[in-house]
């Protein structure tokens, strides 16, 4: 039996406080039952008119916790800002990350949007893209050679080395963004791509125009578009489920999540394998255990599919 997709959870962000022992324990978890990655939100600070704020935890503290207490399960962020980051020093963080997880790190970039983390934390917001391939050139130079020395505009890495190197070639990178120019950027040295579900409309047949963008970008620099891995975040409510609190509350009415049986659920995530995608980030509602557990009854109808 094969798996037509990889199915991964993405864990709590703001949906309410989650401490520690409550991840590790759902981290351990999605991996027993057999899911195939755990994804963590990299955020600051949220702020809704007439709500309280909300923010999680520190992604990249996390994530090195998660990579030492399971053992199977790939681990990434969905995904980094690299405008929160000196990105010499986060290529160091991702190539210890990769370490202590054996090679089950993967490296998800993108440029950020929630402008109210970038000045609350006192991050610039202007000319983002900018910022991001120069900060994308060191953080793959550095993970994928070892060593660069470049001074741009924005961010300098004069004779840097990551020492110890990482793994031949380092974690793979996945780029967030459905931006021509963001992926013109990327697209000549990453290894997957994704997209969010309200960018899909949360449809397999949202995916295709997306998947042209890609493929457009890909034909510009020369990359042959099959060797990008397509991967997307897929809403699934499960019985309890009143709507996950996200960051970005603009789509939240349209958006209508996959739910059902598991038969039902399992060939809504078998359309999306048939759209192309590779792996699917379940943004699961409500996300707890006991619903990762009852969602969990779709993996089997999935791999004898």
């Amino acid at each position: 039996m094969t798996r037509p997709l990889r199915v991964g959870i993405q864990l709590p962000e703001v949906e309410r406080e989650v401490r520690w022992p409550e991840l590790v324990e759902l981290a351990r978890t999605i991996e027993d039952l057999g899911f195939d990655a755990i994804w963590v939100g990299e955020h600051l600070l949220y702020r809704w008119p007439g709500q309280p704020s909300r923010g999680p935890w520190e992604a990249w503290t996390l994530m090195a916790a998660l990579a030492a207490a399971t053992s199977r399960v790939t681990i990434g962020p969905l995904v980094a800002c690299t405008n929160f980051h000196n990105p010499a020093l986060l290529a160091k963080q991702a190539a210890t990350i990769d370490e202590i997880a054996g090679g089950r790190f993967v490296l998800g970039l993108g440029a950020g949007w929630n402008v109210t983390e970038f000045e609350a934390f006192g991050f610039p917001y202007d000319h983002r893209v900018d910022r991001f391939g120069e900060a994308f050139t060191i953080i793959r130079t550095l993970l994928q050679e070892g060593q660069i020395d470049f001074a741009g505009t924005y961010y300098q890495a004069r004779d840097c080395e990551l020492l110890p190197r990482p793994r031949p070639g380092g974690p793979r990178l996945l780029i967030g963004s459905n931006g021509p120019r963001m992926l013109r950027i990327t697209m000549p040295h990453a290894h997957a791509w994704n997209t969010w579900y309200a960018d899909t409309d949360n449809t397999p047949a949202g995916v295709a125009p997306l998947r042209e963008i890609v493929d457009a970008a890909c034909r510009d620099v020369g990359r042959d578009p099959d060797a990008i891995e397509r991967t997307v975040a897929v809403h699934v409510r499960m019985p309890g489920g009143r709507g996950r609190t996200m960051g970005d509350t603009t789509t939240t009415e349209r958006i209508v999540p996959l739910e059902g049986s598991p038969e039902e659920m399992a060939a809504g995530l078998a359309a999306f394998a048939g759209a192309g995608v590779a792996e699917v980030q379940i943004v699961l509602d409500p996300i707890d255990r006991t619903a990762v557990e009852r969602f969990a009854a779709v993996l089997p109808i999935l791999d004898a599919s």
